[in-house]
This record gives C-alpha cells, structure tokens and sequence, in this order.
C-alpha cells in the first residue's frame, strides 16, 4: 500500500515509490520502456512525478502528472470537469492504482496522436555518427531522472543514477535543457560512469567541500 501510517508516510516515501514506479511501468508495457519516461519534481509544496515521451527535436510531450499531498499522505491525479468548471482530485490508494491510471493515461496519449503501435529496437545495435561508432552499453536505470535545478521556461537540469549490466560499474547521467530566445529546446546529455570505489571517494570529496559550493542563479 501507498498510504503509511505516522511518520512512515513522508517524502522518503514519496522518493521510494518514485524510484519503484518506473520498474513497474516497464515490467506491464513494452511500449512505455521504450516510449515513455518520468522525471521527479520535489521542490514544490507538493512533489509530483510527470510522465512523458520525447520527440526527435527533443521536446518533451507530458501526458500525465501524478501528486503527492505530504499533509494528507496520499497520491492523487487532477483532472478537469467541463461542466462543472472546477479541477477535482483522483485519489490513488496503492502503486496498482498509480501505474494503471499512468498506463492508461499514456495510451490515451498515444492514440490521441497516433503514434500507438509496436516497432522494433535493438539495445545493442551499432550506430553510426559522422563517421564515427557508438556502440550503446545495457544500463539498468535504478532511479528516474532527478530534478537538480529548474528555471521555467530557461533552463533545467536533471540527473540519474544506473548500474551498467555487464561490469557493475555505477552511471550518472546529467541532462541539461535549455530553451533559447527563439523558444529551441537544446539539449546537452553527459554520462560518467565510476567504479564502487571511486563512488565512496567522490562521494567524501563532495561532502568536504559542500560548503564552498555556490548556489545556481
């Protein structure tokens, strides 16, 4: 069940079923693993994790938002009542309720544009750019994109941690978008891969020295 009891219920919770809540998705849906993708906002009143596809040009198509209302500790979708004018609220009690009304809202989505159909995609396939080979490794993503920074509408930037399958080494991946003056999204993606010693290194080296980091502006 989602909904806990005295402190058990808090935004550790909400980081717990986030972090599960892709897994689950990928394990029901074919087409999600390989369409869909989530990204976890924490820094509003309250958290909410939004799913959506990307587009060639990289921009992002939301199709759903699911909340999390620390107060009432409970999980809730919002949708809109023409009739009535007014935004009512969908109560999920447990992670079922939260992956079917995200799966079924991402078919929806895709039938509403057309794009709800099976293709096939090779995960080691050889790609070439410019001349160059990429070869793409098999990484089991342990957490959904993160977001670190937000500016609307300017720029965001998110991270995400993963295990690579053939050697156990740890994966951070940082995606920095940003939206330019003639409304372009660009998008910057690194990744940096790190051994389980060097975890425990870079993770006291950081610590040391928080400090004297400054804030984003």
């Amino acid at each position: 069940m989602v909904k806990g009891s005295g402190s058990v219920m808090s935004l550790e919770w909400f980081d717990r079923i986030s972090g599960e809540l892709q897994d689950h998705l990928i394990s029901i849906c074919d087409e999600y693993g390989r369409k869909g993708s989530m990204v976890v906002e924490r820094g509003s009143k309250h958290p909410r994790i939004e799913f959506y596809t990307e587009a060639d040009d990289q921009e992002r198509d939301y199709f759903t938002s699911v909340f999390f209302d620390p107060h009432n500790e409970e999980f809730y979708l919002e949708t809109f009542d023409p009739e009535l004018g007014q935004v009512n609220r969908v109560v999920l009690a447990d992670i079922e309720d939260i992956v079917d009304a995200v799966h079924e809202s991402f078919h929806d989505y895709m039938e509403e544009n057309g794009t709800d159909n099976e293709y096939d995609l090779n995960d080691d396939a050889l790609e070439e750019h410019d001349g160059a080979e990429i070869y793409e490794i098999d990484v089991d993503w342990e957490t959904p994109e993160v977001t670190a920074y937000m500016k609307e509408n300017e720029v965001e930037v998110t991270y995400q941690f993963g295990i690579v399958q053939e050697t156990g080494d740890g994966v951070l991946k940082r995606i920095n978008r940003i939206r330019t003056a003639n409304d372009d999204l660009l998008k910057d993606e690194t990744n940096f891969i790190f051994s389980k010693e060097e975890a425990s290194t870079i993770i006291a080296m950081i610590a040391s020295h928080m400090d004297k980091l400054s804030e984003m502006e």
